[in-house]
């Protein structure tokens, strides 16, 4: 049986969701409740690893067991184990086929900033600015990166392929926060943080529309500001 497992958590708790030995992580504590559960040791598979400070709304794993317990709540019974800083929102069982990570069709994340006076309650949630933005250049700039590009000045590390599709982008504004928001199919490593830098350096005069132009069609390989974890959350994923 395969189970699909939606998760919230606090980032800012854990080492990213991966499971690095020792180390706090989401993955980690996730397996270890399913063990107790259980009573055998269980991998969890994620939609995608998120790094260390970065948030979730609707992070998706899934896990395979062969042992059935009828009376068992598994939503109910894994929250009880779980701590505070991570809760399962919904448990459904799903085809042997599924793939929490292969069969994504669409993932959100949100990027939020506070554009207003320092908040240390928000320290580890919001990136915090103590600059002046332009706004709608910087909205005018992300129309850019929509569509199927090679990402590679916008990705940390080496890999086979850089291109990715971005379905939509927006920007919401309320009283001192910005959130900006990102959809598409393949997000790579530390892809949006660079993107919402790249958006940020643009918004604050450091760099022009003409150098984030460049740098997205590989006429350069200038890179931009890597915005911080604490504002990034994974939002939803659709299948």
């Amino acid at each position: 049986m395969r189970y699909l497992l939606k998760i919230k958590y606090d980032g800012s708790k854990f080492y990213g969701f991966q499971r690095l030995n020792d180390l706090p992580t989401v993955q980690k504590e996730i397996e270890e409740a399913l063990a107790k559960i259980y009573k055998e040791k269980i991998a969890i598979k994620g939609a995608g690893r998120t790094d260390k400070g970065v948030h979730a709304y609707g992070q998706m794993a899934h896990f395979d067991t062969t042992k059935k317990l009828p009376k068992l709540d598994l939503k109910e019974a894994l929250n009880s184990f779980l701590s505070e800083y991570i809760y399962i929102s919904e448990v459904k069982e799903v085809d042997d086929n599924f793939h929490a990570r292969f069969s994504v069709k669409k993932k959100r994340y949100e990027y939020k900033i506070n554009l207003g006076e320092y908040n240390p309650l928000k320290k580890d949630y919001y990136l915090q600015v103590p600059y002046k933005l332009d706004i709608a250049l910087m909205e005018k700039v992300s129309r850019m990166f929509l569509g199927v590009h090679d990402f590679e000045n916008f990705v940390s590390g080496s890999r086979d392929n850089y291109e990715a599709i971005i379905y939509k982008i927006d920007f919401q504004k309320e009283q001192d926060g910005l959130t900006i928001g990102f959809e598409g199919k393949s997000f790579y490593r530390y892809m949006v943080r660079s993107l919402v830098g790249a958006l940020l350096d643009v918004g604050r005069g450091k760099v022009s529309q003409e150098e984030i132009e460049k740098a997205l069609n590989k006429e350069s390989k200038q890179r931009f500001s890597v915005a911080l974890p604490e504002g990034l959350y994974l939002v939803k994923i659709e299948y």
